[in-house]
């Protein structure tokens, strides 16, 4: 039994809940001075950047209406 699937939107919520714990924890526990702990949210945040950048590259434009049967809306 899977509790949820691993599709695009699943995938950049993990990743921004990690990110935005990292920094929380971080930040509660003083620790975000530290250079290892900067680095390790810098790179997730950008692992973030390049999953959304990919995203957005493939995602297709959907038209509302074909383009042979126009309509009138003009009533």
């Amino acid at each position: 039994m899977n509790l949820f699937s691993l599709n695009k939107n699943s995938l950049a919520l993990i990743l921004v809940g990690a990110v935005a714990i990292g920094f929380f924890v971080s930040g509660l526990f003083k620790v975000l001075d530290y250079f290892i702990v900067q680095i390790l949210l810098f790179f997730g945040y950008a692992a973030l950047v390049v999953i959304a950048l990919s995203h957005a590259i493939k995602n297709e434009r959907k038209k509302n209406r074909p383009e042979d049967n126009l309509q009138d809306d003009s009533n």
